[in-house]
């Protein structure tokens, strides 16, 4: 299992760039392409990992290791900082070490999980992968982060919400285990957004009102009209650039991308489930995390299949917050009128 934060779509717009000022963004995001390929279509395949943990239930504290790539393509590289080790001058290392920490974080103190895979894993991340790699994934072991092309996108360890959402990849992985494909695909990518989201609320204390509900917000250099990779919001308003284009992800099932590209639209089609989360976080109010995520949560470690489409996670996300908070309660509500907003009926 491999899953990236950049999608392939933006990739293709910026190698297609023919201004000469902007040469070395295209040639980056061409080696981006070449090299995220072959992972692409190995993608639908279930990986390992699937269903809940059966383990004995204790949260550990953290135990990260970030390694440092040296501009190479070999994993894991060079062991940067250990678990405990002081912070040192490369900020990239230090980004790394202090995201996995808050992600262990988030889920540990708020959903009593034991790392990622529920069974205390080590957390472990390489940085600086390969030659201004254009992109950030998680390969079912670890995080990699590159370090950008400088033009269009700065380091991706600059985001907390792309580190949470590449290691709920990891969470997905050996829970439910989503198909990489279609909508059980653009779920996998709408739930990573949805826990990228509550790593970096949960680091800042926000709750619901002010959060920005951005996905990469900070990656993009200056020289980019955009505010992050995705809106949860508003999806389809990210972004608006000349080189990029708009960001073309729909908020309503009538906008509905059908597509054989991105692995049947993963990164496109998932804004429509994260509207759903969205409207379900902020009309409840408060700590997104305490009800919103929860419910999520726990819909996530059922007994989702892993072609679970919208309709049947729509479905699932009401039936946890009837499980968790009542059959007529104010959580169950807004989840089914979130799912009805963004036109998925159950």
């Amino acid at each position: 299992m491999r899953c990236a934060i950049v999608p392939p779509y933006l990739l293709l717009r910026i190698a297609r760039v023919n201004d000469p000022a902007l040469q070395p963004a295209a040639e980056a995001a061409r080696r981006a392409l070449v090299h995220d390929e072959p992972f692409r279509s190995q993608r639908t395949e279930a990986g390992p990992g699937g269903g809940p943990s059966i383990v004995e239930h204790r949260v550990l504290p953290p135990n990260r290791t970030v390694s440092d790539a040296e501009n190479t393509e070999t994993l894991p590289g060079r062991v940067a900082r250990s678990e405990g080790d002081p912070a040192g001058e490369d900020v990239t290392v230090n980004e790394a070490y202090e995201g996995l920490g808050l992600t262990h974080e988030l889920f540990g103190q708020v959903f009593s999980r034991a790392s990622i895979d529920d069974a205390n894993m080590g957390m472990d991340a390489t940085v600086h992968y390969g030659d201004a790699y254009d992109n950030a994934f998680w390969n079912g072991e670890r995080m990699v982060f590159g370090d950008g092309d400088g033009q269009v996108f700065s380091r991706f360890t600059s985001a907390l919400s792309v580190i949470g959402h590449e290691l709920a990849h990891g969470v997905i992985q050996h829970t439910a285990n989503l198909t990489y494909s279609s909508q059980s695909g653009a779920l996998n990518e709408s739930i990573a957004d949805v826990f990228g989201a509550l790593v970096e609320q949960h680091a800042l204390e926000q709750d619901a009102d002010a959060a920005s509900w951005l996905i990469g917000e900070g990656i993009f250099t200056s020289q980019v009209e955009g505010r992050a990779l995705r809106s949860m919001a508003e999806p389809g308003t990210a972004y608006d650039d000349d080189v990029l284009g708009r960001d073309p992800q729909p908020a309503h099932m009538d906008d509905y991308i059908n597509t054989k590209d991105d692995n049947g639209g993963v990164h496109l089609n998932s804004g429509i489930p994260n509207r759903a989360f969205y409207l379900v976080a902020t009309t409840l109010g408060g700590y997104a995390w305490d009800q919103a995520g929860r419910i999520w949560y726990d819909a996530l470690t059922g007994d989702l299949p892993a072609d679970a489409d919208f309709a049947r996670f729509a479905q699932a996300t009401t039936d946890a917050a009837a499980a968790r908070f009542g059959e007529g309660s104010a959580e169950r509500a807004a989840v089914a009128d979130a799912w009805l907003s963004v036109g998925v009926t159950r």
